[in-house]
């Protein structure tokens, strides 16, 4: 088991290389200059020349990107230059000394995504740490909805197999699946949170946090969070229902299903009891693979109903070229989204051993 991990966690580290390489000649073999994107209009000769040497802007591509590694990595190595050691002590970094030899010192430290070029300096690690859990708590509420209805929608169809109520719930989760999330969350803030707005008292935008009138702070605002949850988890819920009904009704056909019925038990007790845990391995499958991509595809949900989460700030950073913002936030979703599968691929190799062997 333990070779077992070790070969996925390597895996996983070859990937999360891979994501980080590619992010960073994406975005810095791109047109135009980063220092005149953080000093707008306002540049000046001067300017330009320090905030390329403070950012490295003024090296060559190759020498950059072994800069970027370093602030990325939690062991990282420095130079004793006078310069080398003002980067660490202006508090870029929070960091422990390990050891020195004559020449470098190698320090453990959080990883540093480097700072916004349009937020006054701030640290993208800072922003991110203030909207990822938004991103988090409606990731998490899309996915409970989906593995409610889901499961109950597949078990539905199951119990009125080839019935006008199989076909509609069918067709509706074609639909789900195929409608995109952008469109969707249009349809959805506009008639429950316009036109059934008396009736709803849903609003079209919120966060998950509002400024009290008064002044007096923020509090949290729950029925802002039911319209975003929902769109975002209309995919996955059908894609949940669908698969439910199809391992729902491979599992009745098993022999132990028939010995069930030759008992006298009733339909419903058959799967109550015995077929309804056994077609949950491939929804558990399916949702944890979900879940991950839900933090990327929360993007367009989160802009359009003004959800004050990493996808709206994504757009935000889009529209103004904040590269680094961008780049962190990819590079954060892209390590989550690892970790998730790793974690599900070590609890499968942990439930059946001959995945270990493959």
């Amino acid at each position: 088991m333990t070779g077992y991990i070790l070969q996925k966690l390597g895996y996983a580290l070859l990937t999360l290389f891979g994501v980080v390489t590619v992010i960073f000649l994406l975005f810095t073999l791109l047109p135009g200059d980063p220092a005149r994107m953080m000093l707008g209009q306002n540049e000046s000769e001067e300017q330009l020349a320090i905030v390329k040497k403070k950012y490295g802007f003024d090296k060559p591509v190759s020498l950059q990107y072994l800069y970027y590694l370093n602030d990325l990595s939690p062991l990282s190595f420095h130079s004793n230059t006078e310069e080398d050691y003002t980067y660490l002590l202006e508090g870029k970094y929070n960091y422990t000394s390990l050891f020195a030899t004559q020449n470098t010192t190698t320090v453990l430290k959080t990883p540093y995504l480097r700072e916004s070029f349009q937020k006054n300096g701030k640290k993208v690690s800072d922003v991110i740490r203030e909207t990822l859990p938004n991103t988090f708590v409606l990731a998490v509420s899309a996915i409970v909805i989906a593995i409610f209805i889901g499961v109950f929608l597949g078990i539905v169809s199951v119990l009125f197999k080839d019935g006008w109520i199989d076909k509609t719930i069918q067709f509706v989760s074609t639909l789900g699946m195929s409608v995109p999330s952008f469109f969707s969350s249009i349809i959805f803030a506009w008639l429950f949170g316009y036109v059934l707005h008396e009736y709803t008292h849903l609003n079209m935008t919120g966060s998950l946090y509002e400024v009290d009138d008064f002044g007096e702070g923020s509090y949290i605002q729950l029925k802002n969070l039911l319209l975003p949850a929902i769109v975002l988890g209309i995919r996955p819920l059908a894609v949940v229902s669908q698969l439910m009904r199809n391992s729902l009704l491979e599992v009745l056909n098993q022999d132990y299903i028939r010995t069930a019925k030759a008992k006298g038990l009733s339909f419903s007790a058959i799967i109550r009891k015995h077929a309804l845990k056994n077609s949950l391995n491939p929804v558990v499958t399916a949702v944890s693979g979900w879940f991950a991509s839900m933090l990327a595809g929360a993007v367009f949900v989160e802009y359009i109903f003004g959800w004050n989460g990493l996808g709206k700030e994504i757009v935000d950073a889009l529209n103004t070229l904040d590269l680094p913002i961008i780049m962190g936030a990819v590079i954060i979703i892209a390590s989550l989204f690892i970790v998730i599968n790793i974690f599900v691929d070590i609890i499968y190799g942990w439930l059946d051993p001959k995945i270990r062997t493959q």
